[in-house]
């Protein structure tokens, strides 16, 4: 895994900004750093000049020095930034051999960087893994950014008439921009109120955008142009699903670093851990989240089924207060993000890396194998087919009833309405928070043919945002911020083509994931399957009358002056009344307010970092 960050353009950038830019990377590339600059005529320079490519890296396959990238191939005509892990290339690297292609190191960056020498932008879809890449080919002077088929690995980018950047990160793009284009974005802002994250293509600034995953980003160096196209969508295979889930873990256990695995007591990290003791990787080391006393905890499942393969397990107990913590952790997620889970997460990832420094985890089953209850909910409301209400505003209010829930849910489209389902505020909600602003129902992206009422339609719209823009991401960045890479199996896509492939009534069961019965079997009758599904639930309202609730004072007046004016000060007091009043079901919403403001507040301040070079 690795940070990083390039620029091209017109505009000189001297060491400061480039360091501002590093700092930011660092932390998910502790191991090592480098950067390759270049003048006005893509010559070799050194800073300040006006393009460069900026990686950090956390070394897991072949840690020498001369694996760190930036790497050329062996004309130092074509430059490769990258991010990710890519796995069981060794047969097309042969192939590459065999047509004359020297291999200095062991790594997936130089594989990746002779396979697109030998097969040019196509070379993606060899590609078998999570990634961010960035290409800089000074033979045709174009630079292409590419983002992994379902969004592990994060990319942001700016695109201006004087140059083109990109990063992993917000906050290490943000230096790049100048002083004046640094204004946060009314829609993304809006966004995050509606979705707790903001969806791709925006972020929380008006002039950074995201790369939607399965995208890939052409930038012409000559006449300026961007444009993005989708290489990838999602295809059946008629291989087998369970030697594919084993190639996929299989294949996801190379590594030069320690290996350790996420398990909590669900299926799907389960599952893995029963496929990881069958390959005898006995003693593997895995990471418990321990809720002591809790209603959510699974510690205990999850060491009995250690116990029965074979397998250590460490609970990592919880630290239930925050104070000291919540300034960081908003700061690692980048940018406004309102997942409680992510903090559980933040802990754990921050244990785990003491041990490990690559864990797998069970992200990616529940979007494949319809896991989460919301989609039978869902499901049910299909008897209305087309039928909507007809109204050009949602009723504004916050009343939280679910009869203002019907409502809202009858304004829009079957598919539309489903976004409601896993939301922050409504659009009549939202309205009540910004009276002037003029709100979108929501800002995912929708699939084509989403007129089509069955449950592949909810999970290619979970496809298409739940999964890169929430679960994805808050896994990158709280793993990223203490330097562990996270591998998922579950988001192989040859495995992921098995499993569509599957007989409707063998991938959707009652319970969810039957089909993994014979998987589990050496967990005996205690398996997962067995156990009700269980939240990842930090303690909310206890944090917002505890270690949060200083926050609450003057926070709709901060809100209103961060947002210039676009979310409403009196209406922000009003909603935290109305939960000080004992309307607990407002709690994550007060806590996404409080995050917003922290995050803006953090945001704010290095936008107002003025560029000295």
């Amino acid at each position: 895994m690795c940070g990083i960050a390039g620029y091209f353009g017109s505009r000189t950038v001297g060491p400061a900004t480039v360091e501002r830019m590093l700092s930011a990377l660092r932390q998910r590339g502790p191991d090592a750093e480098r950067v390759q600059a270049w003048d006005a005529g893509l010559r070799p320079a050194s800073l300040p000049a006006p393009n460069a490519l900026l990686n950090t890296r956390l070394a897991i396959i072949d840690p020498r020095p001369e694996a760190d990238p930036p790497i050329a191939n062996d004309a130092g005509d074509i430059w490769i930034a990258y991010n990710g892990e890519v796995y069981d290339w060794s047969a097309d690297a042969a192939i590459l051999r065999n047509e004359g292609f020297h291999f200095r190191t062991r790594s997936d960056t130089e594989f990746i960087l002779h396979a697109y020498e030998h097969w040019g932008i196509d070379f993606v879809s060899r590609l078998r893994g999570m990634f961010a890449i960035a290409i800089c080919d000074l033979r045709r002077r174009v630079v292409f950014m590419i983002r992994d088929r379902f969004g592990l690995k994060p990319i942001v980018y700016a695109h201006r008439k004087d140059g083109f950047a990109f990063a992993s990160t917000v906050r290490a793009l943000l230096p790049w921009l100048p002083s004046e284009a640094r204004a946060f974005s009314p829609s993304g802002l809006d966004a995050y109120l509606a979705h707790r994250t903001i969806p791709a293509p925006r972020t929380v600034f008006a002039n950074i955008a995201r790369l939607a995953p399965a995208h890939y980003l052409q930038y012409d160096l000559t006449t300026g142009d961007a444009s993005s196209i989708e290489y990838w969508r999602p295809e059946r295979s008629p291989e087998h699903w369970l030697p594919a889930f084993d190639a996929a873990i299989r294949m996801r256990t190379v590594a030069d670093r320690p290996l350790g695995l996420f398990l909590s007591s669900g299926v799907d990290s389960s599952a893995i851990a029963c496929r990881l003791a069958a390959m005898n990787f006995q003693g593997l080391q895995t990471f418990t989240a321990a809720f002591p006393g809790t209603s959510f905890d699974e510690s205990a499942e999850a060491r009995l089924t250690a116990q029965k393969l074979g397998l250590s397990n460490r609970a990592v107990p919880m630290n239930l207060r925050i104070t000291d913590d919540f300034e960081r952790i908003i700061a690692d997620l980048d940018e406004p993000f309102a997942d409680p889970s992510s903090v559980p997460t933040w802990y754990l990832s921050r244990e785990a890396t003491r041990h490990v420094k690559v864990v797998l985890g069970g992200d990616g089953g529940d979007e494949l194998f319809a896991g989460y209850k919301r989609y039978a909910k869902h499901m049910r409301t299909g008897w209305r087919h087309g039928l909507r209400l007809r109204r050009a505003r949602p009723p504004a209010g916050i009343s939280g009833t679910a009869w203002q829930r019907l409502v809202e849910e009858l304004r829009l489209d079957w598919a539309s309405a489903y976004v409601l389902r896993f939301s922050g505020f409504t659009p009549g909600e939202r309205l009540f928070l910004a009276p002037n602003y003029d709100v979108q129902p929501h800002y995912w992206r929708m699939p084509p043919g989403t007129s089509a009422i069955n449950l592949e339609t909810l999970l290619e719209i979970d496809r298409l945002n739940y999964l890169p823009d929430y679960i994805l991401r808050k896994a990158d960045l709280c793993t990223m911020a203490h330097g562990l890479e996270m591998r998922a199996p579950f988001l192989d896509h040859r495995f992921a083509a098995a499993v569509l492939a599957l007989p409707t009534a063998t991938r959707f069961t009652t319970p969810a994931k039957k089909l993994f019965a014979s998987v589990l079997e050496p967990l005996g009758g205690d398996d997962p399957l067995t156990r009700a599904k269980r939240g990842f639930n930090p303690p909310i309202e206890g944090w917002l009358k505890s270690d949060l609730a200083p926050r609450l004072a003057g926070l709709g007046e901060r809100l209103q002056d961060a947002t210039s004016g676009q979310l409403s000060r009196h209406s922000i007091d009003a909603l935290i009344a109305t939960w000080a009043s004992g309307q607990k079901r407002f709690a994550e919403q007060v806590l996404q307010l409080v995050i917003l403001d922290e995050s803006l507040s953090q945001l704010a301040k290095l936008a107002r970092i003025d560029q000295h070079d």
